[in-house]
């Protein structure tokens, strides 16, 4: 019991270096001084820990790295942090990036081969400036050289990495995964700003998970990091993608949330191809587009328990689906609101789905040539079941709020290119009101009659 004891009050870097499997980047030169650059120290540690395998470890400290970091098979490189850390204060083990500015398609900061995994520490690049954002390439990069895939064929695959418990404090691309086939990722609990790409995946071949994520402007607003919440939220709103999937064979996504952004999940075809998945518990706030689907596999999206907000910005809708689109959407559970536009348009030939939903564009056009409905649909097939259409609290632009009298904007609009429609059982602030341009393809049964 001694025994255990001391080893229990041991410091942890001392106990790293007294372990085995568990290298620091210290016994390899680095120091975190935040001027020295590391980049050396902290690949010949991850070069030795993967001979066998095993921990690199990082101590608490600000560690410059200007070049691309290796992060080789069977290693984890692992710092202080057990879960993501506030923003206010750069604490615990912190890397300090400055490589491949200006050039995105530069080598990452952190590249990420076959069952490796980075945890446990903050991301800040110092020589980005909130009123001049300048590109920078990926800050994970989930890719590794060719292997051998078989006993006959070599190609270039990633499998089974992890990134979890990170915190970016102002990354222009967040993290990466594909063209090359990959699977099995688990990206959980990383919070932070991210500037132009959050998450990125491509040509998936076997289950990926995304849980836990949180991009917010307010990770970069403070003076410890030069930060400014107008100049990123302004930023994040007209140029973040937060989200993006291309070629997906089943991508669980969970837990995720964006605040704001230009858009928060885009779904596009890719040279690999296209995504099918299940998404719950999903939202994205003060966007132009919370939604954008271009293009996606026939068996399509399952999105259920999400929140979506956009402003009077850009779109100004929180779903789109785009004139590409052919395949399924089901939204069940969901809640929109705006200031907006619109909640929904419908562009593509897709089939899309509205089960217990609520909607409010928080807005109420004064044109009367141009009413602003809820959920336009210009082709495909629609379904829309059980759904709550409420009122607009607010017509102005740039302000709303959620008390006092409402106003009733119009609700469902069926354009002639739609192919079938079944709108049954839903409520309304005034009823629900219908402008049905497709006559007898239109099954409308059930719905509370509109008050004029």
């Amino acid at each position: 019991m001694r025994y255990v004891l001391i080893l229990l009050l041991l410091p942890v870097g001392l106990m790293a270096q007294s372990i085995p499997d568990i290298l620091t980047v210290v016994q390899f030169g680095a120091i975190a001084d935040g001027k020295t650059d590391n980049t050396n120290a902290f690949q010949n540690a991850i070069d030795s820990a993967a001979v066998k395998g095993g921990r690199v470890y990082i101590p608490s400290g600000k560690w410059l790295v200007s070049g691309s970091i290796k992060v080789k098979p069977g290693v984890s490189l692992i710092g202080t942090n057990e879960a993501p850390l506030s923003p206010y204060q750069l604490i615990g083990a912190v890397i300090l990036a400055t490589g491949g500015r200006d050039n995105e398609d530069a080598d990452p900061l952190f590249e990420l081969w076959n069952a490796s995994s980075a945890k446990g520490f903050t991301v800040y690049y110092p020589e980005q400036q909130t009123n001049d954002v300048h590109p920078y390439p990926w800050t994970f990069y989930l890719r590794s050289p060719a292997i051998m895939h078989s006993t006959t064929e070599k190609r270039k695959e990633t499998f089974d990495v992890t990134v979890e418990n990170i915190t970016l404090i102002n990354s222009y691309n967040g993290i990466r995964c594909g063209p090359d086939e990959n699977g099995r990722h688990r990206i959980m609990s990383v919070h932070g700003c991210v500037l132009r790409r959050g998450i990125v995946v491509d040509w998936v071949g076997d289950i990926g998970r995304i849980e836990n994520i949180q991009f917010h402007s307010h990770y970069w607003f403070h003076p410890s990091t030069n930060g400014n919440w107008d100049e990123v939220f302004t930023y994040m709103q007209y140029n973040l993608e937060a989200f993006i999937f291309g070629r997906s064979d089943w991508e669980f996504v969970s837990n995720t949330f964006v605040f704001p952004a230009k858009v928060g999940y885009k779904f596009i075809k890719t040279g690999m191809g296209n995504c099918n998945g299940q998404f719950n518990g999903i939202a994205a706030d003060a966007t132009a587009t919370a939604i954008l689907v271009e293009s996606i596999q026939s068996q399509g999206l399952l999105i259920t328990n999400g929140q979506f907000n956009s402003h009077k910005v850009g779109a100004s809708t929180e779903i789109i689906i785009d004139s590409s689109c052919d395949g399924s959407v089901r939204f069940a559970n969901c809640g929109f609101w705006g200031p907006a536009e619109h909640n929904a348009v419908i562009n593509g030939p897709a089939n899309m789905s509205f089960n217990n939903c609520y909607f409010s564009t928080n807005y109420l056009s004064k044109d009367p040539a141009r009413p602003n409905y809820s959920i336009v649909a210009n082709k495909g097939k629609l379904q829309v079941t059980n759904c709550t259409f409420d009122g607009a609290q607010t017509d102005e632009v740039k302000q709303w709020n959620y008390t006092g009298a409402k106003k009733s904007p119009p609700c469902i609009q069926l354009n002639k290119g739609v192919r079938f429609a079944i709108i049954t059982g839903n409520t309304g602030y005034k009823g629900v009101t219908v402008q049905n341009n497709i006559g007898a393809n239109a099954i409308l049964k059930d719905n509370e009659p509109a008050i004029k």
